[in-house]
C-alpha cells in the first residue's frame, strides 16, 4: 500500500488560499502534490520554449512563426551576419535593392511590436548542452545560463576564400556566389569569368555557373587555375561563346574605377573581366554543432532535410545558409519557417501527451 502524505486537510486549504485558490476549486491531495511540484521547479528554472540562435532572416521568420501559436522564445543576434558586405538584397518582393540590414531592422520591430512571447538579447551563445529532448541549457557570451525545451540553429555560414591574393578584397564586389542575387546590373557586358576552383569538382556545376553567366555577358572564361585535367572536362563546350582557360592564377585585381576585375597569370598576362563567379567553401558559424554532435553534409553544412529541418539531434532545428549550399535569403525565409512549425509540432505533443509525429 502507498504511503498516505501527512498533510492535514485544513493546512493544505489554508496554503492554497493564500496562494490565491478560492476553497471550492481546492484539488484533490494527489493532484494537489502534483501541482505543488510543477510549482516549485517553475519557481527554480524558467523554461523558454525555443532558443532561436541568429538573428538574420531565417531566425527572424521563425521567431514570428512561433509567435502566432504563442511560443516563448529567445532570439540570440550575435550581429554577424552572412550577407555583411552586400549593399543590396534582391528576389524577395518589396524587398527589391534594399539593405538588408534595414529588412533585419523592420521584422524585428515588428516581430517586438506584434508578439510579444518574443524576446530579442544582442549576444552570441558560446555553448549549448542537451539534458533531454526537451531540456537544452543554452549559455550566452555574456555568462548568462538559460533553459530552453527546442533550439533552433539559424547561425549561418562564413566563407573561406581560395588562397589567390586579391579574391577577399573582390568578395561581394566582383565575385558574386550567385547570379540571381548579383550580376543583373552588370548585363549585357562583354565577358565575365567562371572560377573553377575547390569547391566546384564537378564539370556540370561549372557548365551550370558559366550558362549563368553568358545571360548577362556575350562571352565567358572558365578559369581552372592549373587543373589540366578539368579543362580537358570543360572543353567539350568551347565555341564563339564559352572559352577555357587552363593557366595559373597569380592573383586577381579590383579596377575600382572600370568597376571590373582583372584575372592575371604566372606568365604575366591577365584578362579584364566585367565579373567573376564562383562559390567557395563554407563552414557554420560557432562551435554549437560540434558541441551538440550535430551531423553535417559532405558539403559542411548541417544535415536538416526539408520539410522538417530537424537536425540529427532530437529537439534541435535548423534554418538558412547554415542548412544548404544554396544561400539566399528566400531560402533562408522558407526554411525559417518550416523549422518553427516544426518545433512548435513537438512542443505541442508534449504539452498536451500525444505521440509526437517525429
Amino acid at each position: 500500500m502507498s504511503r498516505r502524505i501527512p498533510l492535514s486537510w485544513k493546512s493544505r486549504t489554508s496554503w492554497l488560499e493564500t496562494m490565491g485558490f478560492k476553497r471550492s476549486r481546492i484539488p484533490t491531495l494527489r493532484s494537489f502534490y502534483v501541482w505543488k511540484l510543477r510549482h516549485s521547479i517553475k519557481l527554480t528554472m524558467e523554461f523558454i520554449d525555443v532558443a532561436i540562435i541568429g538573428g538574420g532572416p531565417a531566425g527572424l521568420t521563425a521567431a514570428n512563426t512561433l509567435g502566432r501559436q504563442l511560443h516563448t522564445a529567445v532570439v540570440f543576434d550575435s550581429k554577424n551576419y552572412g550577407n555583411a558586405r552586400a549593399p543590396h538584397m534582391h528576389i524577395v518582393p518589396t524587398w527589391d535593392y534594399k539593405d538588408p540590414e534595414e529588412f533585419r531592422s523592420a521584422a524585428r520591430r515588428e516581430i517586438e511590436s506584434c508578439y510579444k512571447t518574443i524576446r530579442f538579447v544582442d549576444v552570441g551563445v558560446a555553448k549549448a548542452e542537451k539534458k533531454n529532448d526537451s531540456h537544452f541549457k543554452v549559455f550566452d557570451l555574456d555568462g548568462k545560463e538559460w533553459d530552453f525545451h527546442k533550439v533552433i540553429l539559424a547561425v549561418g555560414s562564413s566563407s573561406v576564400y581560395p588562397n589567390i591574393e586579391g579574391y577577399e578584397e573582390l568578395w561581394a564586389k566582383r565575385i558574386f556566389h550567385c547570379l540571381f542575387c548579383h550580376g543583373y546590373e552588370d548585363q549585357g557586358a562583354a565577358s565575365s569569368g567562371v572560377l573553377v576552383l575547390s569547391p566546384i569538382s564537378i564539370p556540370a556545376v561549372a557548365i551550370r555557373m558559366a550558362e549563368n553567366a553568358a545571360q548577362l555577358s556575350d562571352t565567358v572564361t572558365l578559369y581552372t587555375n592549373g587543373n589540366r585535367d578539368m579543362a580537358v572536362q570543360l572543353n567539350p563546350i568551347v565555341n564563339s561563346r564559352f572559352e577555357v582557360e587552363p593557366r595559373q592564377i597569380k592573383r586577381l585585381i579590383n579596377n575600382t574605377a572600370a568597376d571590373s576585375a582583372t584575372v592575371e597569370f604566372t606568365d604575366g598576362s591577365s584578362k579584364e573581366e566585367k565579373f567573376l563567379v564562383h562559390n567557395p567553401q563554407t563552414t557554420i558559424q560557432g562551435p554549437l554543432v560540434d558541441q551538440l554532435g550535430i551531423a553535417t553534409t559532405a558539403m559542411g553544412d548541417i544535415s536538416a532535410q526539408a520539410p522538417i529541418y530537424q537536425t540529427s539531434v532530437r529537439g534541435v532545428f535548423a534554418a538558412g545558409d547554415c542548412v544548404t549550399p544554396y544561400k539566399v535569403i528566400p531560402g533562408a525565409l522558407s526554411s525559417g519557417c518550416n523549422a518553427g512549425v516544426m518545433a512548435s509540432v513537438q512542443l505541442q505533443a508534449e504539452k498536451y501527451g500525444h505521440v509526437p509525429m517525429f
